[in-house]
C-alpha cells in the first residue's frame, strides 16, 4: 500500500527556506515563519502566519514535477500585493518575471 498523504513537513521547510530568499532579495517587506502547513484538498495548502500583517497564504502545488520553490514564490508576492499597503518606508526589489512553464 503506498501512502498518498503529503510530506507536509518537507513542504513546510522548503516553504520557509523560501520566505527566507523573499526576505534577503527584499521582495517581502517583512520576515514571516512558516510554522504549519495544512493540506486544504488535493495538490492544496495553507500556510498560516501568526502575524497580524498577512494572515496566512494559499497555493496549489498539483504536480510534484512543477518548481515548488517557484509556486510558493508567485503565491507569496501575490499575498503581499494584495495587503492595503506596503509598511512606511519599505522599498521593495525589483519583482522577478515568473516563467509559467515552472509552475
Amino acid at each position: 500500500m503506498v501512502d498518498m498523504k503529503p510530506d507536509v513537513q518537507n513542504i513546510r521547510a522548503k516553504v520557509q527556506v523560501t520566505l527566507d530568499e523573499l526576505i534577503s532579495e527584499n521582495l517581502i517587506p517583512f520576515k514571516l515563519t512558516a510554522h504549519e502547513i495544512s493540506p486544504d484538498g488535493l495538490g492544496k495548502y495553507v500556510v498560516p502566519f501568526y502575524d497580524s500583517r498577512i494572515h496566512s497564504f494559499k497555493f496549489s502545488w498539483p504536480h510534484e514535477n512543477s518548481s515548488l520553490n517557484e509556486v510558493i514564490r508567485a503565491a507569496v508576492l501575490d499575498r503581499v500585493r494584495a495587503m492595503d499597503g506596503p509598511p512606511t518606508g519599505w522599498k521593495p526589489g525589483p519583482m522577478p518575471q515568473v516563467n509559467p512553464s515552472k509552475l
